[in-house]
């Protein structure tokens, strides 16, 4: 983005959020800092095994407070559901249903883009642009649907610019090489999330930003490969533990640990995959779909998975709704399928009506248990799950195993606090509360039993 776009873009945002509020109605700040650790694919079930190595989290938990469970949201996905932990809003209001935006092109499968800029994915103001507005400075790493958002001050994106100011620092700190930033995206996830770590860490120690968005992946690469409730999934957690403390560190090491709370959350669960279904291979069958080399070339219905969930596309011209139709008799009719839901069923699921925003599509599909839905094609249109693919989330969000971490301590926060169930929609307005934000129109609430009131109670 040139300097001239994100000074417009800036302004754009500082405008519409300062008008957007009224005079004099600015909450009190409790905390100068805020640190959201997110352990993608990190499932609130975990830490009912005492037994599972994760003495970081435990003191965390006991010196603050922790949930016995977090409710994501749906889809029960990577950036739909970060999306919400920084505005506080679902899906149906910040639009983002996918780990990127769909496009959309007549007679041919829509196509999921990550690499986009945020401005063009999240509807809604986030944490991130309130802060940005209220002159803090903010910062991510590894965050999602934040490509080139103008409001963060110091980023090591997912993909890190190889120019960029963090970058070059952590080059000559010797946290890796200027080769190894050219090809970082190609390193395995274990080692990015080690650099993303310490790039987290080094903002945190040279720049002491009021908010610190960061995220790494591991866990839910293991998860998906070798299933849930596994020793490689285990040994994961066991390990996030550590990137955990390393950042604990680098706040004592800042000077700013009293006036700093920390929240260390999850996206979603996981459950155990026996069986993928395949519905574009039932909408080949139905001759909706052009298969040739084992590739589609043309649709007039598409299928998009979500893993526990699906999204069904008419992507002709349809007045007539034979399409459609000829579309949910082929998909109602295959093994492990539960349950459709139409467009006037979204709302209940915190989804948006595809009237206003195309990103959603004229179905949403849900399995039964122990199925998953892939995008593969072939002459099978249910297979057993094979290594690789033993794990999946998506599902929707009131199963128990999809349940997300949710812990917080430090600054404004009361100790020994144990909650019951909290939303993913929660997270925002009670990091806005203790920021002095004025984050307004949330679908969630400050979780007042947590935390500290002005009076010290």
């Amino acid at each position: 983005m040139s300097s001239r776009r994100r000074l417009l873009a800036v302004s754009a945002i500082l405008f519409g959020l300062t008008t957007a509020l009224p005079a004099g109605t600015q909450p009190q700040r409790a905390a100068d800092h805020v640190v959201v650790i997110s352990l993608d694919g990190f499932p609130s079930w975990a830490l009912d095994d005492p037994y599972l190595p994760v003495p970081t989290l435990r003191a965390l938990a006991a010196r603050g407070a922790v949930a016995r469970t977090m409710r994501p949201v749906n889809p029960t996905v990577t950036w739909p559901n970060h999306t919400t932990l920084v505005t506080g809003v679902r899906p149906a209001k910040h639009g983002v249903l996918f780990n990127g935006i769909l496009i959309r092109e007549p007679g041919v499968p829509p196509r999921v883009e990550p690499w986009r800029d945020k401005s063009e994915m999240v509807r809604s103001p986030t944490l991130y642009d309130i802060a940005f507005a209220q002159g803090m400075t903010t910062a991510q790493v590894d965050w999602v649907a934040i490509q080139s958002a103008p409001t963060i001050t110091w980023a090591f994106p997912e993909r890190p610019d190889p120019k960029g100011e963090v970058a070059q620092e952590l080059v000559k700190a010797g946290v890796l090489s200027q080769a190894e930033l050219e090809t970082f995206h190609t390193r395995n996830i274990v080692w990015r999330d080690h650099v993303w770590t310490e790039a987290a860490a080094h903002i945190i120690r040279q720049r002491r930003p009021n908010l610190m968005l960061y995220h790494v992946l591991t866990l839910d690469s293991v998860h998906h490969r070798y299933g849930p409730r596994t020793l490689a999934g285990q040994s994961t957690m066991a390990a996030l533990d550590g990137h955990v403390a390393r950042i604990l560190a680098a706040i004592e090491a800042s000077g700013t640990a009293a006036r700093t709370a920390v929240f260390v959350v999850s996206d979603h669960g996981f459950r155990v995959t026996k069986r993928q279904i395949r519905l574009n291979a039932a909408l080949a069958q139905a001759g909706l779909l052009t298969v040739q080399d084992g590739k589609i070339v043309s649709s007039d219905a598409y299928v998009v998975p979500e893993g526990g969930t699906a999204i069904v596309y008419v992507t002709v011209p349809d007045p007539s709704g034979s399409i459609l139709a000829r579309a949910r008799k082929a998909i109602e009719a295959v093994e492990g399928v539960a349950t459709l839901v139409e467009p006037g069923g979204y709302a209940a699921y915190g989804l948006p009506d595809p009237a206003s925003n195309n990103q959603m599509g004229a179905l949403f599909v849900i399995p039964r248990d122990g199925y998953a839905f892939t995008a593969a094609v072939g002459d099978e249109v249910v297979v057993d799950a094979t290594e690789g693919s033993l794990g999946a989330h998506g599902y929707v969000a009131t199963d128990p195993d999809l349940g997300s971490l949710f812990i917080a301590a430090g600054a404004g926060v009361k100790p020994g606090v144990t909650l019951d169930v909290v939303e993913s929609v929660d997270v925002a307005p009670t990091i806005a509360r203790l920021l002095g934000l004025p984050l307004s129109g949330a679908d969630g609430r400050a979780l007042d039993g947590m935390l500290v009131s002005s009076s010290g109670r």
